[in-house]
């Protein structure tokens, strides 16, 4: 059977963050939606769903705009009311990181969702083909990735990955529901780890997180930040807001599953101090403080404090600002200072690797580029980056050093070309060497 091109009623499984996230923004774009997650020991059966969609309508930026959009949300368990999946257009799992459990529903999904639905997971870096691995023909047809980004409501980027068996429809229908009917930025990835935005931008804080040693955080901070246009979280802030827990498991995913001879695999090991860290659980914002905290002081007042790992002890967080010549993208990693070094070592190791990813991760330099505009919120994407720098110069000091170029620097070298994007940005270098519309 032809699989449906319309999708108008979601079942999103697992109420967590995510799960919330995508349920609430599917609601608020007019669609029914059911949400399902493990049947409570208190509070009545369907109470964890209930209690995710309260919140939705809770804080300062709620993910409903009124109890009408809440009103299109029915909620349930996974043991009672898994049969009600087969309603769906569209099922989309968000539980837990786990490749066991995702496998289990998967098979329970599978026996009851209608002919011709959707099954998607919004794993973060779990490749399909070790979810849908051995599972019915029928799955392997229907089944795809939409890795939404949090806070759903916001972050524009989706990246929608098949698996070897996806057809071709099912990826274009999908395409189709997410640009128009829900207006996100979809970014095609490849069934790879961790796909495009999370394996550049893992890579980016991994590397960061262990070449700092002789910098303060500070110095980090504001270094990774304004000047090489990345969020002012910067790179420590950035994983106080994600959690060390969380990076500790994408450190272990990318060690089990990178390629043997990828260069991120000098970063899955995190530094000691970090890890000491983590184990005594200093995570970052969920658990109170993490590389920089908030306090009280006698007065009343706030103050804001860094943690000194090299000391293990609380300071006052200082305010840092870089010599006027290291405040853009250029004057930072071209500059020989300590923290120029480091920049070098860092942005400009991220925007080289994103160099030897493609065609791996992407088949095409844009896609790349999308996705860490849309999913890292980053001004932009690591060849638009190689560009504002000049790939020729890039290119020099690579030879100077010694160091081998990255594929897509080879092929720009190779094509005689001076930049990734020509006829102001209309046009991009393709993996081939050939100019590719963009659209």
């Amino acid at each position: 059977m032809t699989a449906k091109r319309e999708i108008n009623t979601v079942a999103v499984m697992g109420a967590g963050t995510m799960g919330s996230g995508i349920a609430a923004h599917c609601a608020g774009k007019g669609l029914k939606v059911l949400l399902l997650d493990v049947p409570a020991k208190e509070g009545g059966r369907n109470a964890i769903a209930e209690a995710a969609k309260a919140r939705m309508l809770e804080g300062r930026s709620p993910l409903l705009d009124d109890a009408g959009q809440a009103a299109r949300i029915e909620t349930g368990n996974f043991e009672d009311d898994l049969a009600r999946v087969g309603e769906a257009d569209l099922i989309v799992e968000a539980i837990v990181e786990d490749l066991a459990a995702k496998r289990a529903l998967f098979e329970k999904l599978e026996a009851v969702r209608a002919e011709g639905s959707f099954l998607a997971s919004n794993t973060s870096g779990i490749p399909l083909k070790a979810i849908s691995a051995g599972l019915p023909a029928r799955l392997r047809r229907d089944v795809a990735i939409t890795h939404f980004f949090n806070p759903v409501k916001v972050m524009k980027l989706v990246e929608l990955v098949p698996g070897e068996d996806t057809s071709a429809e099912v990826i274009a229908a999908l395409d189709g529901f997410l640009s128009k009917r829900l207006e996100k930025g979809v970014v095609h990835a490849k069934d790879t780890v961790n796909f495009i935005a999370n394996r550049v931008g893992c890579f980016w804080m991994l590397a960061g997180l262990a070449e700092a040693d002789g910098l303060s955080i500070e110095e980090v901070d504001a270094a990774m930040s304004a000047p090489v246009g990345v969020p002012a979280t910067g790179l420590f802030g950035l994983v106080d807001l994600v959690g060390l827990d969380v990076m500790g498991l994408v450190a272990s995913n990318l060690a089990e599953n990178l390629p043997a001879d990828d260069p991120g695999r000098a970063y899955t090991e995190l530094p000691a101090p970090i890890q000491a860290m983590l184990k005594r659980g200093q995570l970052g914002r969920k658990s109170g403080g993490g590389f920089y905290r908030m306090s009280r002081t006698e007065d009343g007042g706030r103050l804001r404090e860094t943690y000194d790992y090299a000391s293990d002890s609380w300071r006052p967080s200082r305010t840092v600002e870089l010599p006027q010549a290291e405040r853009d993208l250029s004057g930072l990693l071209f500059s020989d200072s300590a923290v120029g070094r480091f920049a070098w070592t860092v942005m400009g190791g991220t925007l080289l690797y994103a160099a030897r990813l493609v065609p791996e991760i992407s088949d095409t330099i844009v896609g790349v580029d999308r996705a860490m505009r849309w999913g890292f919120a980053w001004k932009r994407g690591p060849f638009q980056m190689l560009d504002a720098l000049g790939p020729a110069r890039v290119i020099a000091r690579l030879e100077a050093e010694g160091r081998p170029l990255p594929r897509m620097l080879t092929v720009l070298k190779d094509a005689g070309a001076d930049r990734f994007y020509r006829a102001e940005g209309a046009e991009a270098l393709g993996p081939d060497g050939d100019w590719q519309a963009v659209s």
